[in-house]
């Protein structure tokens, strides 16, 4: 349904100096920052659910298959939704390789080390965890959690900024907007690369407490930047779109509706990049503006 791409990850790790990024699909991103290899959000699944023969289909297949990743220094997960946290994925992950780090929010910790992992740090909002070059700090969402019937809101949820050698990338997670952003880029950019959720928020009046959409990732990455003072314009990754039918929109109209208001503000366009299912862009190159954008 979507365009694919051949992915450009390098094996086993990218320099210290290079900060890439590979979008998987829906908010998996796989980050090449620090010497370091961070994957967010790791769904691999065919449905987002508790069983595999119910619940909602992937549209799209993972731009990168689970076992094509390379090594893995670490895993941030932003809250428990099935969408977001995916219980294969993260024992294959922690099997194959235990010694790896897992960030969470507050409350998560203990459901995935029954699933396999090792070292897990939980974080509240504004806290923050050093492995090693990278420096990852949890930052407040809007949104809300749950894995059944009775646990809403037991775990919290989060965002992430993220920063090692100089490099800085911030992750949404999920979320609706929220006045905080703001303060997110000023105690923790300016950002090279901002990853913005973009999907699933119609019907309004259901979705707008979890969910941005268009309009508001746009408003979302302007309040990231607007204490970035003479910092050059970070890259906007559209996530969270094209991989599950999730919500009442058309599944094409989140990167229509994201470009369509980017160039209405005028921002510029080779700043905003929605990926092609496995693309890999190096943020601290050049590139050509997105397709979307030139079409919007």
């Amino acid at each position: 349904m979507f365009p694919v791409a051949s992915p450009s990850i390098i094996h086993p790790h990218a320099g210290d100096d290079q900060l890439t990024a590979t979008w998987i699909g829906h908010s998996t991103v796989l980050l090449q920052i620090g010497g370091l290899n961070v994957l967010t959000d790791p769904v691999f699944s065919q449905r987002a659910f508790f069983v595999q023969w119910l619940g909602q289909r992937r549209i799209m297949e993972p731009g990168v298959a689970i076992d094509a990743l390379p090594p893995i220094d670490v895993v941030l997960i932003s809250h428990n939704h099935y969408d977001h946290l995916d219980r294969n994925a993260v024992r294959h992950i922690a099997h194959r390789q235990p010694a790896l780090k897992w960030v969470v929010p507050l409350g998560l910790g203990e459901r995935i080390r029954r699933w396999g992992a090792r070292d897990v740090t939980e974080l509240d909002w504004w806290e923050r965890v050093s492995i090693g070059p990278l420096n990852v700090t949890a930052t407040p969402a809007r949104h809300f959690s749950a894995r059944g019937v009775f646990d809403r809101n037991r775990t919290l949820w989060c965002g992430f900024a993220i920063e090692a050698l100089g490099a800085r990338a911030f992750f949404g997670g999920d979320t609706a907007y929220h006045p905080d952003f703001g303060v997110v880029g000023a105690r923790c950019g300016p950002f090279d690369l901002v990853m913005i959720p973009i999907g699933a928020y119609e019907p309004r009046w259901m979705m707008q407490l979890v969910h941005a959409n268009p309009d508001d990732a746009v408003q979302i990455y302007r309040d990231l930047i607007d204490t970035r003072g003479d910092a050059p314009a970070p890259l906007m990754l559209c996530i969270h779109w094209g991989t599950f039918r999730l919500t009442a929109e058309a599944m094409d109209e989140p990167p229509r509706r994201t470009a369509a208001r980017w160039l209405e503000l005028g921002l510029p366009e080779d700043r905003l990049w929605i990926a092609r299912f496995g693309e890999t862009r190096s943020v601290n190159g050049s590139a050509a503006p997105s397709q979307y954008v030139l079409k919007a």
